[in-house]
């Protein structure tokens, strides 16, 4: 039996019940009090005590009301499937499709599968994005004996015109890219983001506040890292330009040049196009997948039920835009 097949993705019963035991591992936990297993389950059809009459209604499926705080709640309370009139089977579906999926899978593919309309693929794949995005940075990477590769690429544009046409203002790496720095963690995690423009004085903010200072610095021979380089314990380069890509097997960039290519594949070959507005949805995206990867031990199913804590405290609405916005991949920002 594939992944695909559980329950949980065909049947909103199913799914919200695998979801409850996901998120409240210990017992219902109150949204509004934080007060855990202290809940009672109503029964279908009658009200939350605390209700007003006038605008009370009988009670659905999964729906508690708090012992301490007196409040109804259920487990989408507070997370990214909050008062969404889309099944909660088609969230967690189109989830486990977009994890496991190397490159990525576009709104369009999600539409044809799950049956769901265009526009409504393209508003769960960029809430699903956001629900990846680390909120918490706190946890550096590398540390004592590890190595850490840093580079930049430009995202967009044709490849013929990278780094050869004449840049417009804000442009940067060619017509119509968008700069992105990746730091990559050899044999473990990374972090990108999108740079307005790539700097010294931006690359340093980047390295010192996500990098240990006891780590190895590995970048190519770029003179915007020569003096960041020397805050850490240490720091090499190899030289790109003369063709060198790896030196005794342990001086390269290789690990980081990989992402890069997982990372370009998915948007050149499933999403086609990526807006400035969205990148950072589509960096967060890429890098939960390569930190959850199977090379660490993850499998696909493993890697959707982790996502799925991001989903808490990051309720997004959705709002018609009226004014004229930079086309992305699929449809107009929220």
């Amino acid at each position: 039996m594939s992944d695909f097949s559980r329950p949980e993705f065909h049947d909103e019963t199913a799914a919200r019940e695998w979801l409850e035991r996901e998120l409240w591992p210990d017992g219902p936990v109150c949204p509004h009090c934080g007060t855990i297993d202290q809940a009672t389950l109503l029964q279908r059809g009658t009200k939350p005590r605390k209700s007003q009459p006038e605008k009370s209604r009988p009670a659905r499926d999964g729906l508690y009301q708090c012992n301490a705080c007196h409040e109804p709640f259920t487990v989408t309370v507070g997370t990214l499937y909050e008062r969404s009139h889309v099944p909660l089977n088609k969230w967690l579906a189109a989830t486990h499709l977009m994890m496991a999926s190397k490159k990525g899978m576009s709104a369009m593919q999600i539409h044809r599968m799950l049956g769901i309309s265009y526009k409504t693929a393209w508003f769960l794949c960029h809430r699903i994005r956001e629900s990846l995005r680390e909120t918490h940075l706190d946890t550096p990477l590398g540390g004592q004996n590890k190595v850490v590769e840093a580079d930049e690429t430009y995202v967009g544009g044709r490849e013929t015109n990278k780094h050869k046409s004449k840049r417009q203002p804000g442009m940067q790496g060619g017509k119509g890219k968008e700069p992105v720095v990746s730091l990559v963690e050899r044999d473990g995690r990374v972090r990108s983001q999108h740079m307005p423009e790539v700097t010294a004085k931006n690359l340093r903010l980047a390295l010192v506040t996500q990098v240990d200072r006891k780590s190895y610095m590995m970048t190519d021979e770029s003179g915007a890292y020569r003096t960041v380089g020397r805050e850490f314990s240490g720091h090499s380069t190899v030289n790109h330009s003369i063709e060198e890509y790896v030196r005794g097997h342990f001086w390269h960039t290789n690990t980081v040049e990989g992402y890069f290519s997982i990372l370009k594949r998915g948007i050149t070959g499933t999403y086609h196009h990526v807006s400035q507005q969205h990148l950072k949805r589509y960096l967060a995206e890429f890098d939960f997948r390569y930190n959850e990867r199977k090379a660490l031990g993850v499998s696909d199913s493993e890697r959707m039920t982790k996502s799925i804590a991001g989903i808490v405290g990051k309720r997004l609405t959705y709002r018609r835009p009226y004014q004229a916005q930079p086309i992305d991949d699929e449809i107009p920002d929220f």
